[in-house]
């Protein structure tokens, strides 16, 4: 067992996130609040500056993705245990995100306690897996060589589909992701194409019938 507290660095770019987890965090008793970034390369000075055990990292993040900079991290970091935080509960995210290396996934909605408990199952050089995402995951395996044409999508590919099928408009993703337009759209033909799909309907037939999202979306 370590001799120091362990020590939480959360990347998220909404105050209020961060805030949460920062009293969460130091009321533990065994843990201490190491210091907050709002983005990616926030995160990247931060983590050189300090010493830090966990980091809570959110998946959707203006600019650069949480997935891009957990490879970074990884790189740089490859001791630092990574636990991936997302609004989204489909599993799928959750499968991607330990795929890239992270300790475990953790839906925003989760009680303060299951936080906590993710965090001393991680730092104990465990991964964070739930029953429902261990299902998720054999169930992968067993797809063997046929992966889903959504598999094959890069990290901001799938984020992209995954928001389009949620009834956003390009325009929207653009704002939330702090990227222009054109470049959204260009991860949305180019989804469409590997995925052989023709429009946003078709993108999210196949998004609820896979079970991308949990229903349909909003019109």
């Amino acid at each position: 067992m370590s001799d120091h507290p362990i020590r939480v660095v959360t990347v998220d770019d909404h105050p209020f996130v961060r805030e949460g987890i920062r009293h969460v965090v130091n009321d533990a008793g065994d843990m201490t609040f190491a210091g907050e970034a709002a983005d990616g390369q926030q995160a990247l000075t931060l983590l050189r500056s300090c010493a830090a055990d966990v980091v809570l990292l959110d998946i959707s993040m203006p600019g650069r993705s949480g997935f891009d900079l957990l490879a970074q991290i990884r790189k740089e970091f490859p001791g630092l245990k990574v636990l991936m935080l997302s609004m989204h509960e489909e599993q799928q995210f959750a499968v991607r995100a330990l795929k890239c290396g992270a300790a475990g996934f953790l839906s925003k909605h989760i009680h303060p306690g299951e936080l906590l408990a993710a965090v001393r199952h991680v730092v104990s050089g465990r991964k964070y897996i739930t029953p429902t995402l261990a299902e998720a995951l054999a169930q992968l395996a067993g797809d063997g060589d046929n992966p889903a044409p959504h598999e094959l999508l890069s990290n901001r590919e799938f984020e992209t589909l995954i928001k389009l099928a949620s009834g956003k408009r390009p325009v929207d993703i653009a704002s939330e992701l702090s990227l222009s337009i054109k470049t959204v759209s260009q991860y949305r033909t180019r989804l469409l194409a590997k995925m052989k799909l023709r429009h946003n309907g078709e993108l999210m037939h196949y998004a609820i019938t896979h079970g991308l999202i949990d229903c349909a979306p909003a019109a």
